[in-house]
């Protein structure tokens, strides 16, 4: 979040130094490239945190492997919001316009907030798909 944040502000504060160059089909390519990635990052996130998914791993793994599972899955959406305000940034080094790194920061915040995790949501699947462990004996 950080790191959008700060290439925005950069776009802000260097949009003096930036040259007007207009290229439509680049400037297409890489808004598709943002919203293709934008997208992706939802289904990505549906796909890995799909219920029987969760539920094979909890099974086969346990808790420790589910918790592995959400914490990959989690930074490689992290990945995905800093590829897109990335993407946004060089949009604007391209074509010197800074609009471009505003809505892939945008973008780019809207994934990282959608895929925050928060703890009681991990504890909720721990809990719910992990299975129960041998009753201690007394």
């Amino acid at each position: 979040m950080i790191a959008a944040i700060l290439l925005s502000i950069v776009a802000f504060l260097g949009k003096g130094y930036f040259r007007q160059q207009s290229n439509a089909p680049l400037e297409m390519a890489l808004m598709l490239a943002i919203l293709f990635l934008g997208l992706g990052s939802i289904v990505w996130r549906r796909t890995k945190f799909a219920s029987m998914r969760l539920q094979d791993i909890g099974a086969l793994q346990g808790p420790t492997g589910l918790l592995s599972t959400l914490e990959k899955t989690t930074i490689q959406l992290a990945f995905f919001g800093a590829t897109i305000a990335a993407i946004g940034f060089i949009a604007t080094l391209i074509t010197g316009n800074e609009g471009h790194t505003y809505r892939g920061t945008a973008i780019s915040l809207v994934v990282l907030i959608y895929s925050y995790p928060t703890k009681t949501s991990w504890l909720r699947v721990i809990n719910y798909f992990s299975e129960p462990g041998p009753e201690p004996s007394k």
